[in-house]
């Protein structure tokens, strides 16, 4: 029985797309023709051109999924789910270095290409970007607000955090001295180290929540 159509134009499509990011990762956007594409893929121009006019649309497209991807993948897990902060960023970095690093071609032209994106195009992706950028975000202002985290500046910080966590795609290598899960701890406790309360703060809560049990009313001790 034959495929229907629509199902082999989605698998030519997908073909393409799958292609052209090895392609624009190896080489390079501007490298890249489209006569190169199609003789990757294996059809010929006229085939390519029914799904993607121009390069700039195909460049668009493993962006756009990417980043929609990203997000769909994010509020999906448990990570999403109310929790306290420090429960939340811990989760977060996990989320974001296993995916990251199950996708290095996606992650290095999302970062390295977006100077390609037509004006258009590049508002579309730095809106999904900042979606993401402000998962962390509202995670560290809970932080903040909970008494659990100390930052000088919200956006400086989750944007350190996030440049640290997507770095690890440039050099982890799956068969590497330490496996995924050994590399999420130590990113969980550079993370949760650079956002401590710092201990004067902690004793002085301490102390706080000390002199707030016991308070001298008229003589006596009354209990809070």
């Amino acid at each position: 029985m034959a495929r229907p159509a629509g199902i082999k134009g989605e698998q030519t499509r997908q073909r393409i797309l799958a292609s052209s990011l090895a392609l624009f990762a190896r080489s390079g956007y501007a490298a890249v023709s489209m006569r190169e594409i199609a003789l990757d893929v294996g059809v010929g121009a006229g085939a390519l051109y029914n799904h993607f006019t121009t390069k700039q649309h195909i460049l668009m497209a493993i962006m756009e999924d990417h980043m929609r991807a990203l997000l769909s993948a994010y509020y999906a897990s448990a990570n999403a789910c109310q929790r306290d902060a420090q429960t939340q960023l811990e989760a977060f970095v996990r989320f974001h270095i296993s995916y990251h690093t199950a996708l290095p071609n996606e992650v290095f032209l999302s970062y390295m290409e977006l100077r390609a994106l037509e004006p258009e195009n590049f508002k579309i992706i730095e809106a999904l970007r900042r979606n993401y950028e402000t998962i962390l975000k509202d995670i560290l202002t809970l932080g903040v607000q909970q008494r659990q985290m100390a930052c000088d500046d919200i956006h400086v910080s989750a944007m350190a955090i996030l440049a640290m966590l997507t770095g690890v795609t440039s050099w982890f290598r799956q068969q590497g001295r330490l496996t995924r899960h050994q590399i999420e701890n130590i990113y969980v406790s550079l993370v949760m180290r650079s956002v401590a309360v710092p201990m004067a703060s902690q004793n002085q809560d301490q102390n706080n929540n000390q002199s707030r049990k016991i308070m001298p009313i008229k003589g006596k001790q009354a209990h809070v």
